[in-house]
């Protein structure tokens, strides 16, 4: 039985997936059906996650795998607490460009500190909520690549080697959370992507 009135979507996907163009232009179209719904990102969303966003992902930062993971669990812990579960509690359709997932792919998978480490500290960071959907949106390494920018962040310079394991970290998350992780081919035109992504949206959220 669910524990909030509202309805939980996370967007994951590596760097350059097109994730966080698809989570806005789902906020918009929900929003100009008269939906009550709110739009984070991670890391940030609150005053002190913002700041740790700053650190985390300043190219200058020079830090150890699970220091890394410790400022995201920081940051996920304050946004989950002052955010996340307010606005479930107030009924409301919540969505978050990434989430416990996340971490889960780029500190457990590539950083190489493991899935059920990752996952037990996710737990508790966030009362032990996680989506009630999770689109994955799949997207080949280097088309990813090569729709970012010049100027990378500390996270999107970690380059192909790196982005392949974060990729099929996701991809093993799929086998692992059957219930609530649907994905995506995200290689297709955002167009396309998005009647993807409304189609799934409609068919799980009983809020619309």
């Amino acid at each position: 039985m669910k524990e909030n009135q509202g309805f939980f979507l996370s967007f994951e996907g590596i760097d350059g997936s097109g994730k966080s163009t698809q989570a806005s232009m789902l906020l918009d179209y929900l929003l100009s059906k008269g939906h009550d719904c709110s739009f984070y990102r991670e890391p940030g969303g609150t005053s002190a996650g913002e700041r740790i966003r700053s650190l985390l992902l300043d190219p200058s930062s020079i830090l150890n795998p699970r220091a890394e993971l410790l400022l995201y669990l920081a940051a996920r812990s304050q946004i989950t607490y002052e955010r996340i579960k307010p606005d479930l509690d107030d009924g409301k359709i919540v969505i978050l460009d990434r989430f416990i997932d996340s971490s889960t792919a780029y500190q457990g998978y590539a950083r190489g500190l493991g899935r059920d480490t990752v996952e037990k500290f996710n737990d508790f960071a966030t009362y032990g909520l996680v989506p009630d959907l999770t689109l994955f949106i799949d997207c080949d390494v280097r088309t990813s690549l090569s729709r970012l920018g010049t100027e990378l962040d500390r996270m999107e310079s970690e380059g192909y080697s790196f982005l392949d394991v974060v990729r099929e970290g996701f991809v093993d998350l799929l086998a692992h959370h059957p219930d609530r992780f649907v994905s995506v081919d995200g290689n297709r035109s955002v167009e396309e992507v998005f009647e993807e992504v409304l189609r799934i949206f409609r068919d799980r959220c009983p809020l619309i």
